[in-house]
């Protein structure tokens, strides 16, 4: 199974609503590996690691994210291979 990279910038009230806890439990049960982090514009900053299939998933429930967040616009560019500290190593 070959892996895809992609990079997502998630932005709207994205901060303080568990966004990033809660995109990591998204990709630990989708299988992608990579991290969620806080930007200092108010964005969140995701790179996904995975099958095709399952970052297209991460990628559709990232446009709509936890309850409380209200995501107004969602970026997305395919990457090369990052270290990661976050969710597990690809």
């Amino acid at each position: 199974m070959s892996k895809v990279y992609k990079k997502a910038w998630v932005s709207g009230k994205v901060q303080g609503v568990w966004f990033r806890a809660s995109t990591k439990q998204q990709a630990d049960r989708l299988g992608i590996c990579g991290y969620a982090k806080n930007l200092d514009d108010g964005r969140v900053e995701v790179l996904m690691c995975g099958s095709e299939a399952s970052v297209t998933k991460l990628l559709e429930w990232l446009e709509e994210g936890p309850p409380m967040a209200v995501v107004n616009e969602l970026k997305v560019t395919d990457t090369e291979s990052e270290a990661s500290d976050g969710f597990m190593t690809c």
